[in-house]
């Protein structure tokens, strides 16, 4: 599946917006959010325009979306989805968005970032319930277990980066980790307060999709 290749960073600075796309160096002086909190381009610094509601609702839909690091046709397509749901609107989206796998290896802190996560299951380092699992979008469910593949922990980014981080991490309640086996398990369905995206931002979402 196509994804977008390009500098993580410059959509943070064209949203104005943190979005923690590059893991550590998000976090750090580093960031270019940090260094240069303005738009990219020439004229970023003196760069400044009303936006509009659909602007508002586009920027919404932008931020979400590059959040969890997906492409339009695949965004829009959660989006319709838990809309024609009947369900709580807000807390499907959330549903669909953070329980794709390459989401969960993230927030079980196997993974500094959404990208490096998807990279450790497209190559075939991730177990569910015993099975390799290679699909990033793969949405898991409650009970699943989600592991590190075992002829994975090896190698250096397993066994020698990973323990640092994970040590200090703390996972979502809806995930229960066990640090040492390099294992955590499925216990509940995400909360759209703990996703960390904004109820405005969602209602700018399904406004932006109503169109």
């Amino acid at each position: 599946m196509a994804r977008y290749r390009g500098p993580r960073e410059r959509i943070e600075r064209r949203l104005g917006e943190k979005l923690n796309l590059k893991g550590e160096r998000s976090r750090s002086p580093k960031s270019a959010m940090t260094k240069r909190p303005y738009p990219p381009g020439v004229h970023g610094q003196n760069f400044r325009r009303k936006v509009s509601e659909f602007g508002q609702q586009l920027q919404s839909k932008q931020k979400v979306r590059n959040i969890y690091r997906l492409m339009e046709k695949q965004f829009k397509s959660y989006i319709k989805k838990a809309v024609a749901s009947h369900h709580n609107p807000y807390e499907e989206i959330i549903r669909s968005l953070e329980q794709r796998l390459d989401n969960v290896v993230f927030r079980m802190g196997f993974a500094q970032s959404r990208d490096q996560a998807r990279q450790l299951v497209g190559h075939g380092h991730i177990t569910v319930n015993g099975k390799k699992v290679s699909i990033p979008s793969y949405s898991v469910k409650a009970g699943d277990v989600i592991s590190i593949r075992e002829a994975s922990r090896a190698n250096v980014f397993m066994g020698n980066l990973m323990p640092v981080w994970l040590k200090n991490y703390d996972a979502p309640v809806w995930i229960s980790l066990d640090k040492e086996a390099y294992t955590g398990k499925i216990q509940g369905q995400p909360a759209v307060e703990e996703s960390g995206v904004r109820p405005e931002d969602i209602q700018a979402i399904i406004e932006y999709y109503s169109r």
